[in-house]
């Protein structure tokens, strides 16, 4: 019955309209002659069927195998009965057990693919160690019947590199997505735990299928209700809906909540009532949700409460929720986002200076959570020197997928080459070639997922959920690689359909980077909801929130010096790095103006100066969105209409706020350098005051 709803399911799904729901696990149908070819290798399934995630890869190979082949195949328990997909590890499956010694490096979430020769059979193995791993290899069988792959000489060992490879959902209790660009929360508290929104399976099948497997449900500027028995309830049946896919869920804990909970007078992390009500409520979360992940925690920073109230070290109050937790195994995530409550001489020294010190202060089963750079999520940052400087504290890389910074849903900026230039950044913190990546634990992600039909406010937004997923299961794979592989399975296999897409992908995020924040400029974008260029924001609560504080530009030059002659923030890292960055001769072009404040003169590598170069770079980032716009309009009739509609009408907006990003920065900046524009270079078409003067007040994610 299963397998007739399943191939029902998938003849219904290809006929509607194509709406991006389904990402990129669309299974629509293949060539006539490659699926004949799959349905002769593939001609039956052997899979056990007793538990929750047994069934869930089951499940998952039917659906798939029904829309890409047509049909289903048999599905059976025991032994083959002719060329099958055999699934299974060696305790569930006597045809997996002789392969469990070939099995032993691989983890508790590794498998292997291969064909071989069972009973007289040809036969394609799903093997692995767990169920889970198993789940994990289904997944990647599918993604390459997706491709279109040979199967005759299959092998491939696969296992995570990253044991936490978790999404951080910025989601406030009342719906309201902080930095959120795809509608209100995923999750309707409402109506949980009663109501079991099938989307929630849809939304754990998408993780599983690229290997992550962790979630934290709430906001880190947390209520402290989210502990409440009522919340953790909710907490539970999600915990349920998730867990036959692997994915342990987190919640965002808020410091002071023995207070606001618990009814105590302080939330001193020595105290010993505070430290009692911690192991009791870790006692509470545990006794409804076994397997919880762990806590998050935004502590001092931004106005959250932390222990640096009450004159204790951020080591101290990560180590009382961390002795709370290990006696169930549960992690505590403390993030390195800290800001101190008077503005310091260089905001991307801060974190650094907190934490560099309590480095082996931590308890084992504390993860420091730090960005990719120093400052927060920009288009371009280096890497956060506290990667390789904490040997004896494990660190999670936190990265953003939802583009604060870049524009919102409607740019399109593929996101993995800006994860992959930072993970493959040399720390030299241990010699050379000690990537960021050899110094991680784990990876977290702030997911751009909310309740749009899309899930993520555009189709090629989904991308990089997609790319947050395969680099932290696996750092070293390529960016390019990984939008080829998306763009096959949410677009076609078409080699004339991905080469132009991925070409487009690849060159968005620099030409993002061109048009907002060119040669190592940062932070420009307009106050609060940061949407929009601002390179004129100044004065307000505090100077490093705004841009005036970090492109300081003024008749005679630009750019922030963090040399030894300013605020010395290249010391923070390994010397070679310092050297490197601090040297005019060896910095790259592209992080000039991040650590170097130069005359407006100054002679760059193309002969051009700076000034210049400047405004070149952003006429260049336009000419990026018109080129994609040309690319995607030979693919009309190659992409289905509706897709194809809304991607073209939101690289209309991204060319037409792209040009307003070039005009207003070139008014300003002229402005401030009273040079005149480089020769083919247009005048903005308004003065500066009318650039300024422009509101956004339906900017999302921000404001309520």
């Amino acid at each position: 019955m299963l397998a007739v709803v399943v191939a029902l399911m998938a003849c219904i799904g290809s006929a509607q309209a194509e709406d991006g729901y389904a990402l990129w696990m669309r299974y629509v149908p293949l060539d006539a002659p490659l699926a004949a070819a799959y349905r002769t290798q593939l001609a039956e399934v052997v899979a056990p069927d007793h538990t929750p995630t047994q069934r869930a890869a089951r499940e998952e190979l039917e659906r798939g195998l029904a829309g890409l082949l047509g049909s289903a195949p048999p599905m059976r328990v025991a032994a083959a009965t002719g060329p099958a997909v055999v699934l299974g590890t060696p305790q569930s499956s006597p045809l997996i057990a002789p392969f469990g010694e070939r099995m032993a490096s691989l983890g508790a979430e590794g498998y292997l693919l291969e064909r071989t020769r069972l009973g007289g059979h040809d036969v394609v193995l799903v093997a692995a160690r767990t169920d889970i791993g198993v789940l994990y290899g289904t997944f990647h069988l599918l993604r390459l019947l997706q491709a279109g792959t040979a199967l005759d000489t299959l092998a491939v060992r696969e296992s995570p590199q990253l044991g936490r490879r978790v999404l951080n959902h910025w989601d406030d209790l009342d719906g309201h997505v902080e930095r959120g660009y795809a509608g209100r929360s995923l999750w309707e508290w409402q109506t949980l735990p009663e109501w079991r929104d099938p989307r929630y399976t849809d939304y754990a099948r998408a993780n599983a299928s690229v290997g992550i497997n962790g979630t934290v449900l709430n906001n880190v500027n947390a209520s402290a209700q989210s502990l409440a028995p009522e919340y953790l309830d909710k907490t539970a049946a999600l915990a349920d809906l998730f867990r036959p896919y692997g994915i342990r869920v987190y919640l965002s804990a808020r410091f002071s909540a023995p207070i606001e909970l618990g009814g105590l007078e302080t939330a001193d992390p020595l105290d010993p009532a505070v430290r009692r009500w911690w192991r009791d409520k870790a006692a509470e979360i545990y006794s409804r949700i076994p397997d919880f992940g762990g806590l998050l925690v935004k502590a001092n920073s931004e106005g959250q409460p932390g222990p640096q109230d009450y004159g204790r070290s951020h080591a101290e109050g990560a180590n009382l929720l961390a002795d709370a937790l290990a006696p169930h195994g549960g992690v505590v995530m403390w993030r390195a986002f800290v800001y101190a409550h008077d503005v310091p001489a260089d905001r991307a020294t801060q974190a650094y200076t907190e934490f560099v010190g309590l480095d082996g202060g931590f308890r084992p089963n504390v993860i420091l959570q730090v960005k990719n750079g120093p400052i927060d999520f920009q288009p371009r940052e280096p890497f956060h020197p506290l990667f390789g400087a904490m040997p004896r504290t494990p660190l999670m890389m936190e990265v953003q997928i939802t583009k604060e910074y870049l524009g919102f849903a409607t740019h399109l900026v593929y996101l993995g080459p800006l994860y992959e230039e930072v993970l493959h950044a040399d720390t030299h913190a241990r010699g050379r070639r000690t990537t960021v990546a050899q110094t991680l634990t784990g990876m977290a992600g702030v997911a751009n997922i909310g309740n749009d039909r899309t899930w993520s406010g555009s189709h090629f937004d989904q991308a990089n959920w997609y790319a947050f997923g395969r680099l932290a299961w696996n750092p070293g794979q390529s960016a390019a690689d990984i939008a080829a592989e998306w763009a096959a399975m949410t677009f076609s296999p078409d080699r004339g359909v991905v080469q132009p897409i991925v070409g487009m992908m690849m060159g968005s995020r620099e030409a993002a980077v061109n048009y907002m924040t060119p040669l190592g400029l940062h932070h420009l974008m307009a106050r609060g909801h940061h949407h929009g260029p601002g390179p004129w924001v100044d004065g307000g609560p505090r100077a490093d929130w705004t841009s005036v504080y970090y492109h300081r530009a003024d008749r005679d030059g630009i750019g922030f010096d963090r040399t030894a002659r300013g605020s010395n923030a290249v010391a923070q890292y390994a010397p070679h790095v310092a050297d490197r960055y601090g040297d005019l001769q060896q910095v790259p072009e592209s992080l000039l103006l991040w650590f170097h404040h130069l005359p407006w003169d100054h002679r760059m590598a193309s002969g051009q100066t700076l000034w210049d170069e400047l405004v070149r770079r952003y006429a260049q980032g336009v000419r990026g969105v018109e080129d994609m716009q040309g690319t995607w309009a030979g693919l009309r009739g190659r992409v289905d209409a509706q897709r194809y509609a809304q991607v073209d009408a939101f690289l209309r907006i991204q060319r037409r706020e792209a040009q307003w990003w070039r005009d207003a920065s070139v008014a300003y900046f002229q402005t401030v350098s009273g040079r005149p524009l480089p020769e083919g270079e247009a005048a903005p078409p308004h003065p500066l005051a009318w650039y300024q003067a422009l509101q956004s007040p339906s900017a999302p994610g921000d404001g309520r």
